[in-house]
């Protein structure tokens, strides 16, 4: 289950009237061509095959909820997928971008279909029909199952429950159909790797989709080796945890040979009281002093657990975000404590890029322009690398604004241009994109705007 995204990760704080928006071209968000992740090179990993056999373990025998599963499950045979309901246009050739990437690094057999009786149906649904069903969830998966109408009709059946599954045959994907394309994107990733292979996410993974942190919005290498092993003919449908446990070090060392000798962090359970602070802190509900609590209590869980990995640095992120807003001291500092986590954290990188759009807002509050170009130039290449257009397109506007106050408008006019594809693709319509430029526009400059 993809949630609605927990972290106001592009939320800027408008301050002042609108300024003049440029006109933008009329591009479609079809044009955007966004760079492909390089798949996984079994030399690649900085992962020690010890944590990733026991991240294995941890994502294939649990849920989100953190309810236990008795067995594995997964197809046995072929793996067809089709789009169904009110498809938006950006999505079959995002669908086959993603069928090419899972057979060519997952090794999977998945082909895209355009019958009745696929193994995975992706529908597309208004989402206020999907919030009636799931408030939190932005897209999900729902077992034995091709349409939205046969789970209303199955619902709390045991025949949906994905702890009585023995075996996976049919699997519907519900996705809103009135979302930007880059959303439609991620959810095709996140809810098609889990209704292929595991069903949990686990907040210490840095690198990955199966983290409901958000950072990753596709498919990761680390998920592609995941999706291997989990596919491994050593491995079935019907095996227990004990029983996989015996097999899949053995399996990680076949397929991840770099892995063999590396160290390993040791990782303990992540208590429900973090992970509901968590929530709190980067949800829509509450106050801003009771979100701002619960970041606090967030870092003081993860500090008492000894954490060192992603979920203090996460910690440190919610208490950076929700600072900022009225005390900048403190929120540089939880911001300078993520990111010196996440630079050792195996794809660390594009968590970094997210606290440099954090810092390149706040320099433009602050009256330094140059700062804010620094710090956007830095994360540009890095966000593009890992295919977040709605990211990207915010850092350059952000980009776009220093250069005005700078005095560079006619660079300022050619890079908002430029923004514009990938507006389109991350935000969606015209008007969220021109929204988010008058948010941008509007950040106080040190009492010299607005």
């Amino acid at each position: 289950m993809r949630f609605v995204s927990l972290m106001a990760v592009l939320a800027l704080s408008a301050c002042a009237p609108s300024a003049q928006v440029s006109k933008a071209r009329p591009t479609a968000a079809t044009e955007v061509s966004l760079v492909p992740l390089q798949g996984l090179a079994p030399q690649g990993s900085s992962h020690s095959n010890a944590e990733i056999a026991r991240d294995f373990l941890d994502l294939s025998f649990a849920m989100e909820s953190g309810r236990s599963l008795p067995i594995l499950t997964r197809f046995e045979g072929p793996i067809s997928i089709r789009l169904s309901g009110s498809v938006p246009p950006t999505a079959p050739r995002d669908l086959a971008v993603l069928i090419a990437r899972l057979q060519s690094e997952a090794g999977l057999p998945v082909t895209a279909a355009f019958h009745d009786d696929a193994s995975i149906t992706v529908e597309f649904v208004p989402r206020a029909a999907l919030r009636r069903m799931a408030p939190q969830a932005a897209c999900f998966v729902v077992p034995n199952v091709s349409s939205l109408a046969e789970y209303r009709s199955r619902r709390g059946s045991d025949d949906v429950d994905w702890g009585a599954v023995t075996r996976r045959t049919r699997v519907a994907i519900f996705v809103p159909a009135d979302t930007s394309p880059q959303e439609v994107r991620d959810c095709l990733h996140e809810e098609i790797a889990q209704a292929i292979g595991p069903l949990n996410d686990l907040y210490r993974l840095p690198d990955s989709v199966f983290n409901d942190d958000n950072f990753n919005s596709v498919l990761t290498a680390f998920d592609m080796l995941i999706l291997r092993i989990y596919y491994a003919p050593e491995l079935h449908s019907g095996m227990t945890r004990d029983t996989a446990a015996a097999l899949v070090p053995g399996l990680v060392a076949r397929l991840n040979p770099a892995g063999a000798g590396m160290g390993s962090a040791s990782a303990g359970p992540t208590p429900r009281a973090w992970t509901a602070a968590i929530e709190t802190a980067l949800g829509r509900k509450g106050s801003t002093a009771a979100r701002l609590k619960a970041a606090e209590r967030a870092v003081s869980i993860a500090r008492s657990e000894g954490w060192a990995d992603n979920r203090l640095a996460f910690s440190y992120f919610a208490l950076g975000r929700l600072s900022a807003g009225s005390d900048q001291t403190r929120a540089l500092g939880a911001f300078s404590a993520a990111a010196a986590i996440y630079a050792r954290q195996p794809g660390g990188e594009v968590h970094v890029a997210h606290i440099e759009m954090q810092l390149a807002a706040m320099a433009l509050g602050t009256g330094s322009p140059t700062e804010a170009i620094r710090l956007a130039d830095h994360a540009m290449p890095i966000v593009q690398q890992h295919e977040n257009a709605a990211l990207l397109a915010t850092l350059m506007l952000i980009k776009a604004e220093a250069m005005d106050r700078l005095g560079d408008t006619v660079g300022a006019a050619a890079l908002r241009l430029d923004s514009q594809p990938w507006a389109r693709y991350g935000f969606g319509s015209d008007t969220v994109v021109k929204a988010r430029m008058r948010d941008i526009a509007a950040v106080d400059s040190g009492g010299n705007r607005g």
